[in-house]
């Protein structure tokens, strides 16, 4: 499996087996499968996205906005458990282009993608439990 590492950009091999192996990034030798979110921004929510063949489960959410800070500890607990998913937050006030061009409109949103594509979108804050129902239901 691909994996672009979220500090320097670079493609990653992993095989399946080893995600829960903290694999490390053969370039920067940063984390490329973290079991806690990664924050990303306009410049490299696209190339993460499009480069990363896991599924990546993306956090719109601003640093104003109670309801992204009661979501963020269920959304952070989840990355713990998952480590076939790739957890991303994006500070929607930070990263104005990709919450426009991806029709944010309301936050907290999490978007899965599967392969660069969204296959579903979630507006509101949700336990951990329901995060991760939702995220099976919209992979099968």
């Amino acid at each position: 499996m691909i994996l672009v590492c979220p500090q320097c950009g670079t493609r990653n091999r992993v095989p399946d087996e080893r995600l829960a192996d903290d694999p490390t990034c053969g370039h920067c030798g940063g984390p490329v499968a973290p079991r806690k979110p990664v924050a990303l921004g306009d410049a490299d929510l696209g190339p993460y996205l499009q480069g990363t063949e896991a599924p990546v489960l993306v956090d719109f959410w601003a640093a104003w906005c109670g309801p992204c800070h009661s979501y963020a500890p269920h959304f952070e607990q989840l990355a713990a458990a998952r480590p076939d998913i790739r957890f991303v937050k994006v500070d929607s006030d930070a990263a104005q282009r990709s919450s426009a061009s991806l029709q944010i409109r309301s936050i907290p949103t999490t978007v899965l993608f599967v392969r660069g594509r969204e296959v579903a979108r979630q507006s509101g804050a949700m336990t951990a439990a329901q995060l991760d129902n939702w995220v099976k239901g919209a992979m099968d």
